[in-house]
């Protein structure tokens, strides 16, 4: 599997605070099945860090794995916020881009920085960017307003919900919200978000345990969403068709 969204470099967020807390995620995570893991630290106006920071990290880190002979590989990306996106170069978001790709992992706002994202998606857009919305089902704004999010799918954004979610780890709305995207096809990959190796872990197995329970015609797209859809984003490919679902479901308000 691909996590295409990890807290996992130290030092730069709030996720690993150090090296040894790096390798023990990146443990949890090839334990889980994870091969490949995206180093996506917050790059916001909470944390000052040089953005070349991020690519020093990935290097660092992937020898520590290599020595420690952890069968996980680390590449570049970051989270990036609205507000501190907008004033970034062309230069710079090439370089925090997910992989080799064109896509940019755009955090989800919570607050008002909401009603920017349809003009900021489609700037990205006419400058050659995919956005990837990470863990739209954690923001109030779609859960008030699914029909936000589908626009913004329609005109091409992603949608990267996460592993925890559908365990319940962030509540029941956000549970029953991750579960409608589910079913509403408007879902391109599952993540782990993960922050540390306890409490917020690497884990992306145990979304389909969740799908097979309570979203089971949407299981055959497991696969899809853990590995097929990242490794596209990843590369700068189109995603390939997902399986189709075992029964499709009209499209239904939220609530």
């Amino acid at each position: 599997m691909i996590d295409l969204h990890c807290h996992i470099l130290s030092g730069l967020d709030d996720g690993a605070p150090d090296l040894a807390a790096s390798l023990a995620m990146a443990e949890r995570a090839a334990a889980d099945g994870i091969r490949t893991v995206v180093a996506t630290p917050h790059v916001n106006f909470a944390y000052e860090y040089p953005l070349d920071a991020i690519g020093r990290g990935v290097c660092q880190l992937n020898e520590l794995l290599s020595d420690a002979a952890v069968p996980v590989r680390v590449v570049a990306g970051a989270e990036l916020d609205v507000a501190r996106l907008i004033e970034l170069s062309d230069g710079e978001l090439q370089a925090l881009s997910l992989g080799d790709g064109p896509s940019l992992l755009l955090e989800s706002p919570f607050g008002h920085a909401a009603g920017l994202l349809e003009d900021v998606v489609f700037d990205l857009q006419l400058r050659g960017y995919t956005t990837v919305l990470a863990h739209p089902e954690r923001c109030p704004t779609f859960q008030r307003d699914v029909e936000l999010l589908g626009r913004l799918v329609e005109r091409g954004a992603l949608c990267s919900i996460t592993a925890g979610s559908l365990a319940g780890t962030f509540g029941s709305t956000v549970r029953r919200f991750a579960l409608h995207l589910l079913r509403e096809e408007l879902v391109h990959d599952i993540s782990s978000d993960a922050h540390d190796s306890d409490r917020r872990p690497p884990l992306i197995g145990l979304a389909r345990r969740e799908m097979d329970r309570d979203v089971p015609e949407m299981s055959p797209r497991f696969d899809w969403l853990a590995k097929g859809g990242a490794r596209a984003i990843l590369s700068g490919d189109p995603l390939p068709e997902p399986p189709r679902p075992a029964a499709r479901r009209r499209w239904r308000l939220f609530g």
